[in-house]
């Protein structure tokens, strides 16, 4: 009898052993199912990308919803859910989805851009937009009659900024008075910028200079070196736009390879 208690007894105690390990390996057991660790480190993972931290409160928010999700699922299969027409076009959409994903996301990781391409990016957008900047104002109006009047009360002595609020049609840079702060030349159409570089600090349009918004009557209050950021500064920047670039170009060749009928 007691050969037969010991035995019993060391059974149970191998059951329990057992049951820790599976537990060990799984976040939970639901209806007998084992729900594994992976589910739940895979949604921390998104969790952290989404820069949220893992801390021991989400960590457990985030057992839960693994928990839950297998009770759901469970319940899902029982009713035959998964075996619908719908759920199974669903999964298939879902399939292509993350299969795209991860070919474009191991294209990046073969293909990254380098130091040297992100500084010789860098150098062509400096080049391009070096020299000087101004701070230029502006008043717009519709009609080229108009312009002229305020040009004539301008030399009169109206004030710049008080028509801009007024008449400017123009209403970012109408409510400030007109002032469209420091630019390139190059960042404004191009009879803007040419009727701006021919102004020297403190000089104003002496005709309207016609754009394809109406007319602007042209000041410039300042002008200087032009203030480019580092390159640390931009580099970030510069690396996402020329890796949307590679990956752009990546997509138009298969799809230029591609035989569709």
């Amino acid at each position: 009898m007691k050969k037969k208690f010991l035995l019993a007894t060391a059974a149970a105690s191998l059951l329990a052993l057992s049951a820790q390990g599976v537990l060990a390996q799984n976040v939970a057991i639901v209806n007998g199912k084992a729900v594994p660790k992976t589910r739940l480190e895979a949604l921390g993972q998104q969790i952290a990308k989404s820069g949220r931290p893992i801390t021991p409160e989400m960590q457990s928010q985030l057992r839960e919803e693994v928990i839950a999700r297998e009770v759901f699922m469970q319940e899902a299969e029982k009713q035959g859910l998964s075996s619908s027409a719908e759920f199974k076009t669903q999964m298939e959409l879902a399939r292509q989805t993350l299969l795209i994903r991860e070919l474009f996301a191991n294209f990046e990781k073969k293909n990254p851009v380098s130091d040297a391409d992100l500084k010789a990016e860098y150098d062509k957008f400096a080049a391009a937009n070096g020299g000087k900047e101004y701070k230029a104002s502006h008043i717009l109006v519709d009609k080229e009659a108009d312009a002229v009047a305020i040009i004539a009360s301008l030399k009169k002595g109206a004030k710049f900024e008080e028509i801009a609020k007024k008449e400017s049609k123009d209403p970012g840079s109408g409510a400030k008075g007109g002032d469209l702060d420091w630019a390139s030349p190059a960042s404004y159409v191009p009879e803007f910028t040419e009727a701006l570089l021919k102004l020297n600090k403190g000089q104003m349009s002496e005709t309207p200079v016609k754009s394809q918004f109406g007319y602007h009557i042209i000041r410039v209050d300042d002008i200087r070196a032009a203030q480019l950021p580092a390159f640390e500064e931009v580099k970030p920047q510069i690396a996402k736009q020329m890796q949307q670039q590679k990956l752009a170009a990546f997509q138009e060749e298969l799809r230029k390879k591609a035989k569709v009928q």
